[in-house]
């Protein structure tokens, strides 16, 4: 048998971050592709030190030739003058690997807390083709919007001392903030396996290549089976509109759904698995009904047979929903699942909320967004997604899965096309 292929190596720089006076000094040595480009390294920031991204940065200071730059991402020319766009300029053009030491480029996240990242040049180093990795390191990152170095530093003092006077706000705060119990933060912990996958997900996004006939297959299995159950005579329903017991066991079967569903019964309303996806279908009119029979439309009828038609189909209809709200909240909630960034169950409708209220939608009567109502848009807009196979496990409910490698595709041709570009 031969010998499988090993994975192509990369060149590679190796960096050592370090926020600026932290004691004791919080640190990720992290190794990227020489051709990764500075947003890529903010993002691989973001992701190994564990910042959520909701702050302005930048990267300041002298390149390799000594000249003075500044990237920033800003909309509308709204940066300093001379600015450039972090996505346009390679780390290579910035760092000599073959000079280790202390780098002349600095990296500030949020302008309020002025968080500073030291940048050290270790040296050259190879890597696997689209990855990126976590060496070493050491202590958890900071709390988002604690205040910068001296305000976390005490945040962990007076969380650490039950026997001081603001203890007990301290500690309200953390949990509100990280939606964790107090028990569980520990500033000295350092996860490496965690980060590593982290970084491996996000490398996904970065380089996610060119999309295949098994990931149609793949995020679009369920979907397709049902058109194609529909293609010759449709589906015959029962008097009450509902497909028949027999056809919702055989499907509950074929798309290998029963172990999820502990309920004997397979009528159809009992049974959303199989009742979310058809009226899922029905609402991007790819099936409707006629009297007594569930029939493909003609759009249906095209798509059935095409894959790639239908996947170009989907991602246009869910990055261009109908409604004010969903335009606003589509583009977070897939975010969120490209990311893992998704806020704590206690926080995410707050969120939603805010979002609604800066995009400038009100109630008819002028009042704030009911959080209910953001609830509501949440689970209506996630709901499609998980019409779709996007998860590593073949299922029809998430679980908090991992994206499988289809399912990030899907999402960053769906992401693409807000701008009015296509993968």
């Amino acid at each position: 048998m031969a010998d499988m292929e090993s994975p192509a190596t990369v060149p590679a720089v190796e960096l050592r971050i370090s926020i600026s006076e932290t004691e004791p000094l919080i640190w990720r040595q992290l190794v990227l592709p020489e051709t990764a480009t500075v947003a890529e390294l903010h993002e691989a920031i973001q992701c190994a030190f564990g910042w959520k991204n909701s702050h302005l940065y930048a990267v300041a200071g002298q390149d390799k030739s000594g000249k003075q730059r500044i990237f920033m991402d800003v909309d509308g020319g709204d940066g300093p003058e001379g600015a450039e766009s972090p996505a346009a300029v390679r780390l290579l053009e910035l760092f000599d690997v073959q000079t280790p030491g202390l780098s002349d480029l600095l990296y500030e996240y949020d302008f309020g807390d002025s968080w500073t990242h030291e940048i050290e040049v270790v040296g050259p180093a190879e890597l696997h083709e689209n990855t990126i990795a976590c060496l070493d390191g050491a202590m958890r990152g900071p709390i988002e919007d604690s205040g910068g170095v001296g305000g976390y530093a005490n945040v962990v003092a007076v969380v650490s001392n039950r026997k001081h006077p603001e203890h007990k706000e301290a500690v309200e705060w953390l949990e509100f903030v990280t939606q964790e119990h107090v028990s569980k933060f520990d500033p000295a912990a350092f996860d490496l396996v965690a980060i590593n996958g982290q970084l491996r997900s996000l490398a996904q996004r970065f380089w996610p290549g060119e999309v295949t006939a098994a990931d149609y297959e793949d995020v679009l299995g369920p979907i397709l089976w049902f058109l194609t159950e529909a293609q010759l005579d449709g589906l015959p329903l029962t008097s009450a509109g509902y497909l028949k017991p027999a056809f919702v066991k055989r499907a509950m079967t074929e798309l290998g759904w029963d172990d999820e569903w502990i309920s004997a019964g397979r009528v159809e309303v009992s049974t959303p698995p199989i009742l979310n996806l058809r009226e899922q279908l029905q609402e991007w009119k790819l099936l409707r009904k006629l009297k007594d029979r569930l029939l493909l439309t003609p759009r249906g009828r095209k798509l059935a047979g095409d894959p790639e038609a239908l996947w170009d189909f989907l991602a246009s209809e869910l990055a261009n929903p109908d409604s004010d709200a969903e335009r606003m909240a589509t583009p977070l909630f897939i975010h969120w699942e490209l990311t893992g960034d998704e806020p704590p169950y206690g926080l995410r409708d707050l969120v939603i909320q805010a979002a609604l209220h800066q995009g400038g939608l009100r109630t008819r009567t002028g009042g704030e967004i009911p959080l209910s109502w953001a609830s509501d848009l949440y689970y209506e807009v996630t709901g499609s997604l998980h019409r779709l196979e996007l998860w590593e496990r073949a299922s029809w409910t998430r679980h908090d899965e991992k994206l499988s490698d289809a399912g990030i595709k899907f999402l960053l041709d769906v992401q693409s096309r807000w701008d009015g570009r296509s993968v």
